[in-house]
């Protein structure tokens, strides 16, 4: 996020999807009342003073309804107006409506969604007709003049079509953000839909190669934010960035978590918005000593790792919620980072400390075209 202080709000855990990855409940479960987000306002007055960036989450945040928005927003920006907050939103677009989309509109909101490639893909892994709700809901954010942008899951079955996936988002004009599908801590069969490391390092050579070749054409998120990983030496996103104090996750309740995915898990609740604990009880609490440990753990576990400084172990929720809050290791998918950083320097030192080309120092002409690189991709990244 922009700004240094983040807050995930969670109207609902609730979602009429099915995902067929997805760990989250089924549409009815509790929404989050107004009084609850009064009461986000009047803790944030006593312990906020960072620039914040609030993002509606869930389950499916649209869900709350029109009434929801039409009261929340105007609370946390009028209420929060020393904190000088921004706003963003999470949802498949399913129960977007004009009504919606204008006070959305109004906030200058920006959407992320989720579609997973061709119709046929998407509906594979994502339910029967998702990709017809979520493209109807799509026009009518665009019709209000919102800013929307997808994040595709990548499955150990979808992979396999990445270059059809690729192609969608590039023929579409979309920019492609990727997400890997992790093990379902709700299933029985948790790997089922799971990328796997390897596959998922050899997704994101992949996926560098094809960003470069299309340089211009076609924006991965994942990949410009990687090298700029790379290239500033820190993480600048979340996976790849210490959180720890930072981000927190308000659940419909008012609970506090490390983040949204932990949102549900009683063992993760931090505190509650209406008990307004300062920051330092926060990391204080149980949650938070875990989240504190994991840091310290990474420190040790990474030390030898030429990127430790911009990778810091991963995602911590990847880590220790499989293990009930155990420090076994760092993210699972440290094997992809790894493979994916690695590509990302090499070809960075190969392109600082290669050989001039002919011609180049004496006043002519480069003649030669020259493929894009790291250089090129960070260049127009910055450009945008």
């Amino acid at each position: 996020m922009k700004n240094p202080f983040h807050i995930m709000i969670i109207p609902t855990l609730g979602c009429p999807g099915r995902c067929k990855y997805c760990w989250s409940s089924e549409e009815g479960s509790p929404i989050m009342t107004i009084e609850t987000v009064k009461e986000i306002v009047a803790w944030l007055k006593t312990c906020g003073k960072d620039r914040v960036t609030f993002t509606f989450h869930g389950g499916e945040p649209l869900l709350a309804g029109a009434d929801f928005y039409m009261q929340a927003l105007p609370l946390l920006a009028n209420g929060l107006s020393h904190l000088k907050p921004d706003f963003a939103m999470q949802t498949n677009l399913w129960r977007m409506t004009s009504e919606i989309a204008e006070v959305l509109a109004e906030y200058h909101i920006p959407l992320g969604s989720s579609i997973d490639g061709p119709e046929d893909i998407t509906d594979s892994q994502r339910g029967e007709g998702y990709y017809e709700k979520c493209m109807k809901g799509y026009a009518t954010a665009q019709a209000a003049g919102l800013q929307v942008r997808f994040i595709c899951t990548f499955t150990n079955k979808s992979v396999k079509q990445k270059e059809d996936i690729f192609n969608f988002f590039k023929e579409r004009g979309f920019v492609l953000k990727l997400h890997p599908a992790l093990p379902s801590m709700k299933s029985e069969n948790p790997k089922e839909w799971a990328l796997e490391p390897a596959e998922y390092g050899e997704l994101l050579v992949y996926l560098l190669d094809k960003a470069l070749d299309n340089l211009g054409t076609v924006e991965v998120m994942n990949i410009n934010d990687l090298c700029r990983c790379v290239f500033t030496r820190r993480g600048s996103v979340c996976t790849y960035v210490d959180c720890m104090g930072s981000t927190f996750a308000i659940g419909p309740d008012g609970s506090i978590y490390p983040c949204y995915r932990f949102v549900g898990m009683p063992e993760w609740v931090m505190a509650n918005v209406r008990d307004r604990p300062t920051l330092e009880q926060l990391m204080a609490s149980e949650p938070g000593l875990r989240m504190t440990a994991f840091s310290k753990y990474v420190d040790t576990a990474c030390r030898d790792c030429s990127h430790i400084r911009y990778c810091r172990g991963g995602c911590p929720y990847n880590a220790i919620a499989p293990t009930g809050g155990a420090l076994e290791g760092v993210d699972p998918h440290c094997p992809a980072y790894k493979r994916i950083f690695d590509e990302i320097n090499n070809r960075l030192n190969d392109e600082m400390f290669a050989e001039p080309m002919e011609g180049m120092g004496f006043g002519m002409p480069v003649t030669k075209k020259k493929k894009a690189g790291i250089m090129d991709l960070m260049r127009a990244s910055i450009c945008r």
